[in-house]
């Protein structure tokens, strides 16, 4: 799984469930790009990448940063 989260479920590159495969390229791909996907609950955010950053919103949770 490619989120650091204790108790998500899916894989916050891909949206896939963690149990599903190795997650190899997902891993390679977070290095240089935001989460797509909520990691708990498999839901797919709007990211906007600037050149100080990311921020994406999650439907349910609101703003998120990094």
């Amino acid at each position: 799984m490619t989120s650091s989260c204790d108790h998500c479920d899916h894989c916050d590159h891909c949206g896939r469930a963690a149990e599903a495969g190795d997650h190899v390229g997902c891993l390679a791909a977070r290095a240089m790009e935001p989460p797509r996907h909520r990691a708990r609950r498999r839901r797919r955010m709007a990211v906007q990448v600037t050149p100080d950053g990311w921020s994406a919103r999650c439907a349910e949770h609101g703003l998120l940063g990094g």
